[in-house]
């Protein structure tokens, strides 16, 4: 379809995406360009951007959540739950038929109607929406309901009424309903999806969770709910009088918006800083308590470091970012390049990249452009935190909380030891005291560690360093979980930074393993055969714990990406 002298609805437009694809829009000259955005200040904001860049094409913003019908539009998801009348009002809308009074009540249709957009670009993460709703914390809070004796019958119905309107595919089968529907009555002649595998193009044994579980069930509630809307949109594909629907699926990590120095927000909320003193460490007994008896205390400030921004993915530090980019893990792929494709599609050229036209051959994987911008990106990274005074290690963001305890363990080693050789040199005990008074001597590292939820168990074993939040072990409705010797390992292989001498045996055996690679290519072998060669360790210089952390990933968690 031509763009010039169209209306475009960008569902997501202030996002990463979305502001791609709207800076290559402008080239073709749309009549006007519809902007929606979940928040007011998001569409706004957006709008006003391309309005200074492209002044001669109207800009009109929109906001507010295209999953529920209009009057709930502007409420959080605590809201339309906690209240009585609001959770019942969505769960009908949910669960029960459909029909015109639903579709007409919904936000969506109301935007599609007031606009009747000829194109409708669709940016938004709905499979993350819709499956971070998490059925799993639901169920774990109905079951304490359930077995409560004391409970009472008023709070396990709405438990009960919670659980139902988080199910995902209910949700998911409104949604499309509700879209095809509007998109026919108000004659759209383009819909194009940018959709997600769910795991970055990785498969089951993707590293990258939010539990303890590998991979995690509310992960792959999302790969789940990213297949089945592909497929709901194959049907309405091919469902006669609709639009011609394309979807194009990343399947890599989706970078970059910006690098900077600044606070670090987690769900527009600043991470404040703890400190948890080696005499005020917490005596391990027989049980966990999540609350415990406050040994940390407040340092009254927030956690302030050089981070990469990556739009509606979050923010990550450098080790992260490092390590998720890496050859063999999600790598990435640029915005402008999935905006080239969406333009390209909209315009009848066949990219490859339509999974409707071609699911097997559709994947959008990593890039030549992004492995060359990586460098740079990393490059001004490491100049932000050398001008800052910074490290940039890990926010305990991109996850799992393994990844940070690795990130801050390998930190912790190249601070005591320099580089990879030098570890070998020394004994576990003496690593792992040397380990404990770094620990005990640094209060910022100390703090940045336990203030984003990943316990210190010092080398003793038996006492522990932690924060207000632990994100090892998972609360699921808990108050405390007893423990014994078993849990304290599995804990601390998760999410804990373990300085105890067994896990500097650990890591001296996996550094041995990486030189006796490194020492078994042959110098005159100059092919591209190791992409992971000699140079890439160059092992005479301090220790990149980004890529040691990516090499756990790959050889220890077997956790390799083997299609690009």
């Amino acid at each position: 379809m031509d763009i010039k002298k169209r209306r475009v609805l960008i569902l997501g437009g202030w996002g990463l995406v979305g502001t791609a694809i709207l800076r290559k829009l402008a080239v073709y000259k749309p009549k006007e360009v519809i902007i929606l955005s979940l928040k007011k200040s998001e569409a706004l904001e957006a709008c006003q951007l391309m309005k200074n860049e492209f002044p001669n094409i109207s800009y009109t913003p929109e906001w507010g959540n295209i999953f529920v019908r209009e009057s709930q539009k502007d409420l959080s998801r605590t809201e339309l739950l906690e209240n009585p009348d609001q959770r019942k009002q969505l769960m009908q809308d949910t669960m029960e038929s459909f029909n015109t009074d639903k579709l007409d009540a919904s936000f969506l249709n109301q935007v599609i109607a007031r606009n009747k957009p000829h194109i409708i670009i669709d940016t938004v993460n709905t499979a993350t929406a819709l499956a971070y709703q998490d059925l799993y914390n639901g169920y774990y809070n109905l079951k304490k309901e359930m077995e409560s004796e004391s409970g009472s019958k008023d709070k396990l119905f709405s438990e009960v009424e919670k659980m139902l309107t988080t199910l995902y595919t209910p949700q998911i089968i409104r949604h499309i309903q509700i879209l095809h529907s509007s998109m026919v009555e108000n004659g759209t002649g383009v819909y194009i999806k940018i959709g997600t595998t769910g795991t970055g193009g990785m498969g089951l044994n993707i590293p990258y969770t939010h539990s303890e579980e590998k991979p995690s069930r509310v992960l792959l509630s999302k790969s789940s709910l990213a297949g089945a809307h592909t497929m709901l949109l194959f049907l309405m594909g091919r469902t006669p009088d609709g639009p011609i629907v394309k979807e194009i699926k990343p399947a890599a990590a989706i970078a970059w918006k910006g690098i900077q120095y600044g606070e670090i927000s987690k769900h527009g909320q600043p991470i404040h800083l703890y400190d948890c003193k080696i005499d005020h460490a917490l005596e391990l007994s027989t049980s966990f308590n999540y609350s415990s008896n406050k040994t940390w205390e407040p340092l009254n400030d927030t956690l302030k470091s050089v981070f990469i921004d990556t739009g509606e993915n979050g923010i990550f530090s450098q080790g992260e970012f490092e390590t998720i980019t890496s050859a063999g893990q999600m790598e990435f792929v640029t915005p402008e390049e999935i905006a080239s494709n969406v333009i390209l599609e909209i315009l009848g050229d066949s990219t490859g990249h339509d999974i409707l036209n071609a699911l097997d051959n559709s994947i959008m994987g990593p890039t030549y452009r992004a492995g060359y911008m990586r460098h740079h990106a990393l490059d001004e990274m490491k100049r932000l935190q050398k001008e800052h005074n910074v490290e940039s290690i890990a926010f305990e963001m991109l996850g799992p909380p393994r990844l940070s305890k690795i990130l801050h363990e390998a930190n912790i080693l190249k601070k005591v030891c320099g580089d990879l050789r030098c570890v070998l040199t020394r004994g576990p005990k003496i690593l792992s005291e040397q380990a404990e008074n770094m620990i005990q001597n640094n209060l910022e590292l100390r703090s940045q560690i336990i203030s984003i939820g990943i316990p210190i168990l010092l080398a003793d074993g038996k006492r522990l360093l932690r924060g207000p939040e632990v994100k090892i072990p998972t609360q699921l409705g808990r108050n405390s979980i007893s423990m014994d010797d078993d849990n304290i390992n599995d804990w601390s292989y998760a999410g804990w930074v373990d300085l105890r001498e067994n896990n500097m045996k650990i890591w001296q055996n996996r550094i041995e393993k990486i030189l006796s690679y490194i020492d078994s290519i042959k110098k005159e072998d100059t092919s591209s055969l190791h992409h992971h060669g000699v140079q890439y360790w160059n092992v005479d210089h301090p220790m990149n714990i980004g890529k040691v952390a990516a090499w756990i990933f790959i050889n220890e968690d077997k956790g390799l990406r083997v299609k690009r």
